[in-house]
């Protein structure tokens, strides 16, 4: 309980403000677990969920820390968003590891599935952003509805192993940066912003990946019925 209580409270002076001791511990978590989604271990999905944990508290605000925090509820919903996309790409990831092949095999969306990102991004955004604004997140609203459906989008693909959800990460850091250096949350805005250049250099490895996959081949045995 003591680690506990000091998880919560604890600050690490900056300058003239401080930072959550839990937002740089549940960003690193979340960074690790990029790096792991991008050399395609199973246990990116743990990770992350960890991180996702101890964001949730952060992005909450005054429910979690001091009545000067902003609330996020865009930036908070999609953490209980991840944890519960992560156990569905966890265990994709594993089933497929269980039967014999890669945790994941990178391969590009079809056109179909695509043009389903990109119109879920946007009336995704605009059908959210009344919704957030009603409840009270932070202005402007829409970068927050933004942000949540994208990232929503991202960790789907991830878990699909759609080389684009790279790309929608960085568009969802486009946003992102901005909206929470102006709310204050400097530690996520510098982790997304180091991560707007990761997810950059994690897509050309899943591409590079793509390309050099093997064909499979699939061998048919003889029928013994046949002669």
């Amino acid at each position: 309980m003591d680690f506990l209580r000091w998880l919560f409270d604890a600050q690490v002076p900056v300058g003239s403000s401080s930072l959550l001791v839990r937002e740089v511990v549940g960003n690193i978590f979340g960074l690790l677990s990029a790096f792991g989604g991008m050399r395609r271990k199973i246990w990116a999905w743990p990770v992350g969920i960890i991180g996702n944990l101890l964001l949730l508290t952060v992005f909450l605000g005054s429910l979690f820390g001091s009545a000067e925090s902003a609330t996020l509820l865009g930036q908070a919903g999609r953490q209980i968003m991840f944890i519960a996309v992560a156990v569905y790409g966890w265990r994709r990831w594993k089933q497929s590891q269980d039967n014999g092949g890669e945790a994941v095999t990178p391969q590009w969306a079809s056109g179909r599935q695509r043009l389903g990102l990109v119109a879920g991004l946007l009336i995704g955004t605009v059908a959210l952003t009344p919704v957030f604004a009603r409840l009270g997140s932070y202005e402007p609203v829409w970068a927050d509805a933004w942000t949540f459906v994208g990232s929503l989008l991202a960790t789907y693909g991830m878990a699909k192993g759609w080389v684009e959800f790279w790309l929608i990460w960085v568009a969802v850091d486009v946003v992102g940066v901005p909206l929470l250096f102006s709310t204050g949350y400097y530690a996520t805005a510098f982790m997304y912003l180091f991560y707007g250049i990761f997810t950059l250099i994690g897509f050309f490895v899943w591409w590079k990946a793509k390309n050099n996959e093997k064909p499979r081949v699939d061998v048919l045995m003889p029928d013994p019925r046949v002669r």
